[in-house]
């Protein structure tokens, strides 16, 4: 084993690169070594020989170029990961990918991981975001989903007046926010904004390791509000499952670059929907005002429950409220013995400002400032936003992942 390493000082970025391809030491030495403002140190071995020897205290980020079909190399980064914890950040480097591999990493916390052969453009970039912490102190976003307990309750609406609320809930200006529509096939987040949808599944389904942040940028459409929306253009007639570790990167990608996400999620549960219900942080079940749909509700509450365990607590909006005296039909008083403490609240019918905003492709604040649901959503959900604003502490999708993966 040899080692190098270029004098520092206390303005330069450490790079430490651990490698045994004298072809990628190369590439990395061409890419960051002519830099005056980093501080590369290279070590030539393997991480199952040199890694509990890889000092990487002092380094702004850590490069393991490792053979993942070698499980010693793997339980090498283990041992590693587990004395260096979050910081600094690791990349790791891999030969090959497969789902299995993706999930071993995941739940070693590593930082971000690329398969060769690596462009140094795409290396010096991912360094780049998952060094930015150090820099920003960033956090993970804040994440709140919606799940319909039937089809046509109104989660989309709901999802998208949620993330206007926590777009505007700074209390020294906007927070950074995005709507995710998670239902691949028929979606309506882009269209009940008048957005095009951009996020291009064929691009990244593929090789998920390629969705970076300048591929994300890409992705995204953009609200005049600020509000940033990823949706994918509809597939009614495609009944498509896809692969669990696109839609985690995606969504992980997301929550480190946002202060607020919001999920607007299918009916169907999919092989991926434990993962994205364990990352989240608030999780919304919304249900009609009829004794099915509340039916629905309680057992998925009790579904959820079942399979996520110490997971988020799912609670219950009951939309289109509305109650009439001498009204034969469900009352408030029926809706809380049914659902109990899993009951959040209401939210009023008000039929006609939906349908207007709708047809106009723009959110119902833009229709009425201070319309009756978005006061109600107000009053359900940002009072515990206010709390958390000044300093979000979210969880983050990939570090829950490892649970979701485990059961």
């Amino acid at each position: 084993m040899r080692m190098t390493r270029s004098s520092s000082t206390a303005n330069k970025t450490g790079v430490a690169v651990l490698t045994t391809d004298s072809a990628f030491e190369q590439s990395v030495r061409s890419t960051f070594g002519t830099s005056g403002q980093i501080d590369l140190r290279v070590v030539a071995g393997a991480i199952s020989d040199a890694g509990d020897r890889f000092d990487i205290d002092d380094a702004t980020v850590a490069v393991i170029d490792l053979d993942a079909d070698r499980e010693e190399e793997m339980q090498a980064l283990e041992r590693l990961m587990l004395r260096v914890g979050t910081w600094p950040p690791v990349v790791v480097v891999a030969q090959t990918f497969d789902a299995e591999v993706a999930r071993r990493l995941l739940q070693m916390k590593v930082a971000d991981f690329l398969v060769k052969p690596v462009q140094p453009v795409e290396l010096v970039r991912t360094c780049a975001r998952v060094a930015r912490p150090s820099v920003t102190d960033a956090t993970e976003a804040q994440i709140y989903t919606f799940l319909p307990a039937v089809g046509g309750a109104g989660v989309t609406t709901l999802a998208i007046e949620t993330a206007m609320l926590l777009l505007n809930s700074g209390q020294r200006g906007r927070l950074s926010t995005c709507l995710v529509d998670l239902d691949f096939q028929h979606g309506a987040c882009a269209d009940y904004l008048d957005l095009e949808p951009r996020l291009d599944l064929k691009e990244i389904e593929p090789r998920p390791e390629r969705l970076d942040q300048q591929l994300l940028e890409i992705m995204l459409a953009h609200h005049d509000s600020g509000l940033a929306v990823i949706a994918a253009p509809n597939r009614p007639a495609e009944m498509r499952t896809f692969d669990p570790d696109m839609v985690t990167r995606l969504l992980d990608l997301v929550s480190s670059h946002f202060d607020y996400v919001v999920i607007d999620m299918p009916r169907t549960w999919f092989s991926w929907t434990d993962s994205v219900l364990l990352g989240s942080n608030r999780l919304f079940i919304v249900s009609e005002l009829s004794v099915p749909s509340l039916r629905h509700a309680k057992q998925l509450v009790a579904a959820i429950r079942e399979r996520l365990g110490e997971g988020p607590q799912p609670q219950v909006i009951v939309n289109r409220f509305e109650q009439r005296m001498f009204d034969p039909g469900v009352k408030k008083t029926d809706i809380e013995q049914a659902l109990g403490e899993d009951l959040l609240g209401t939210v009023p019918n008000n039929y006609r400002l939906v349908r207007e905003a709708i047809d106009r492709g723009v959110p119902l604040c833009e229709v009425k400032a201070g319309n009756s649901i978005s006061v109600q959503l107000k009053k359900l959900i940002v009072p515990q936003v206010a709390a958390k604003a000044a300093a979000l502490q979210g969880s983050g999708i990939a570090k829950k992942l490892g649970l979701a993966w485990a059961k």
